[in-house]
């Protein structure tokens, strides 16, 4: 079972020293360029996978030259990786501080000319410059932006994940039926917003957030006010641009986003303090959820429209082995080891490196193959894991949240 990866980041005004003296002009206030959609929109589907941290990773443009982007509703203003501003050796000006998953990040700020992304094109205007670690992708491998609401919040976004596709639409389009839950863009932190009910409480406002791998995150008022009873925990660590943040985790019975009713949701609750609650969010709704569904997201006409995929009810894939796993090159590095688990009681700690599963090495598509689901396998099964110093362990599975 993989870690789940967050990139939500807000920006804000506010200059670090380390951009000093000059003073920092933050994205809002810099010119925005202008947009347009072509006529032959609705044709312009754009191809994604999802990465291992289930966020929703394609290619385009910028200045004419290709990259590879993250969809990302949960940040307010796009965000260029700023390994790749300097090896472009793009000018960037001071752009002020970020709020972002596990901190704050500094941030800075690159003109460009245009970006294309599927049927729309960006003239002028410019990026926000920030770190973008891989371990915020669950993958070994960094992206070089996210597409934030800037970018796509004046449009509907129609969200294939059963084809693995995504497409620009003029607001007001309703290219499918499905039910449909509230929308808006949040007026002070600028991204997709909603709400859910879950147990006895409605919570709002929730992030719509496609660059969150997680499935629904609350905070730690919102789960207690919830009242789920009967309800086994354990705990997971997800991973933002500022850091890791372990939060209580645990299947529920049901929830409902609009006038949809969700069966057997994960939930994650934030610590006290965590970034819902540093935003003034109730929480989020992450890619890890929406994907078990086409989605219409629709701010301008006050709308998401949800429709369910083949299984979306089913049970999610949980862990039995307590590891929380970080994919790198011919390993697997122990990200964190889950409350209750069958790790933490057979002494797993966070840092320990396999290198072998069952005999079987590491690859490189290690995340796209089957041997990648063992850490979620049947319980009872007794996997043999070779460690990177060359002992080996075994872990019986269990079910234990």
């Amino acid at each position: 079972m993989a870690i789940a990866s967050i990139l939500s980041l807000i920006l804000a005004a506010g200059t670090p020293a380390a951009l000093a003296p000059l003073p920092a002009m933050p994205p809002g206030a810099r010119a925005a360029g202008v947009s347009r959609l072509s006529p032959d929109a609705e044709g312009r589907w754009v191809s994604f996978d999802l990465t291992p941290g289930n966020q929703i990773r394609f290619d385009m443009t910028v200045d004419g030259k290709p990259l590879t982007a993250i969809l990302d509703t949960g940040v307010s203003y796009s965000v260029l990786a700023r390994r790749y501003a300097e090896s472009a050796k793009l000018p960037i000006s001071a752009g002020g501080s970020a709020t972002a998953i596990g901190g704050a990040v500094d941030i800075g700020w690159v003109v460009t000319r245009d970006l294309v992304l599927g049927g729309l094109t960006r003239t002028g205007g410019g990026l926000s410059v920030a770190d973008l670690p891989a371990i915020a992708t669950g993958s070994a491998r960094p992206v070089d932006l996210l597409v934030g609401r800037d970018l796509t919040g004046d449009y509907a976004i129609d969200i294939d994940y059963g084809a693995r596709r995504f497409r620009l639409l003029r607001s007001g389009r309703l290219p499918f039926r499905g039910a449909v839950a509230p929308l808006a863009i949040s007026r002070d932190k600028r991204v997709y917003i909603g709400e859910v009910t879950l147990g006895g409480a409605r919570l709002r406002p929730m992030v719509v957030d496609t660059g969150d791998g997680s499935s629904i995150t609350v905070t730690s008022g919102g789960w207690r006010e919830a009242r789920l009873p009967g309800v086994r925990t354990t705990t997971a660590i997800s991973f933002g641009l500022a850091g890791s943040v372990v939060s209580t985790i645990g299947i529920v019975p049901q929830l409902a986003v609009g006038q949809l009713v969700a069966r057997n949701v994960e939930v994650r609750a934030e610590p006290v303090g965590g970034f819902s609650e540093a935003i003034g969010a109730a929480g989020r709704i992450g890619s890890g959820f929406l994907q078990n569904y086409r989605v219409l997201l629709d701010p301008a006409a006050g709308r998401m429209v949800l429709s369910p995929e083949a299984g979306a009810d089913e049970p999610p894939l949980r862990s039995t082995s307590g590891l929380l796993l970080g994919i790198e090159p011919e390993r697997l590095r122990v990200l964190h080891v889950m409350r209750g688990g069958p790790a933490a009681a057979a002494g797993w700690r966070e840092g320990d490196l396999i290198c072998m599963i069952d005999g079987q090495p590491i690859a490189r598509d290690y995340a796209e193959s089957p041997l990648a689901t063992w850490s979620a396998g049947r319980a009872g099964r007794i996997v043999s894991l070779g460690m990177c110093d060359g002992s080996a362990r075994k872990l019986t599975l269990s079910d234990f949240y």
